[in-house]
């Protein structure tokens, strides 16, 4: 079944990089326009943003960049809890709930004392202010990769197109499956023990 699951989430996303017009300026030593451009679409800029508004690409690379890696840390956590594995111990000492007391799915979020809530959109603010600055575009925070640098920027440049599009995938995979629940009235975990993987004719959910 954790097979299955992780199966059915894998996936490769749609390019969305805006139109190639030149290079903008990153310590990346590769160019962030040519990153993100992939097949069959190859460059895509629809709107024309990048004629229009050249100075705010650096900007939207950054969010998109931020958000598809928040999106597959929150996809590993779907997919991790839906098998229900959880932490030992109590959540909230106080209030008697213990971590393997939280729903899985969207639901869970409902479960957690307010405080809690107040914690982590504190740690939130922590991250997006001071330690991982949202105004550092770059998205290079000198972690590097694996606790390593790489210096060859072909290589960097490959595997910052793997990170933009496995982000692009996670934005959708993490979304579909909210939607999904909430459609279906079932968590993840539940459609896929159940068999409820097409939406024509099992009878159950909202299908």
């Amino acid at each position: 079944m954790k097979l299955a699951v992780a199966a059915l989430l894998a996936g490769s996303a749609a390019a969305f990089a805006p139109a190639q017009t030149g290079r903008v300026a990153t310590d990346l030593s590769v160019s962030e326009l040519e990153l993100g451009v992939t097949e069959p679409l190859g460059v895509y800029d629809p709107l024309g943003w990048l004629e229009t508004q050249p100075e705010s690409f650096e900007r939207r690379r950054a969010v998109e960049r931020k958000h598809g890696r928040v999106a597959m840390m929150a996809v590993v956590g779907v997919i991790v809890h839906n098998n229900h594995y959880v932490f030992d111990g109590y959540l909230s000492k106080s209030a008697d709930l213990k971590f393997s007391d939280v729903p899985t799915g969207v639901d869970g979020i409902r479960a957690i004392p307010g405080a809690g809530l107040l914690q982590i959109l504190a740690f939130f603010a922590l991250v997006e202010l001071a330690w991982m600055p949202a105004s550092k575009y770059d998205g290079d925070y000198g972690v590097g990769y694996f606790g390593s640098d790489i210096e060859d920027p072909e290589n960097k440049a490959r595997k910052l197109n793997v990170e933009l599009n496995n982000g692009r995938a996670a934005m959708m995979g993490i979304m579909g499956n909210m939607v999904a629940e909430v459609l279906t009235g079932q968590t993840m975990y539940e459609q896929y023990a159940g068999g409820h993987v097409s939406p024509f004719g099992d009878g159950q959910g909202v299908f």
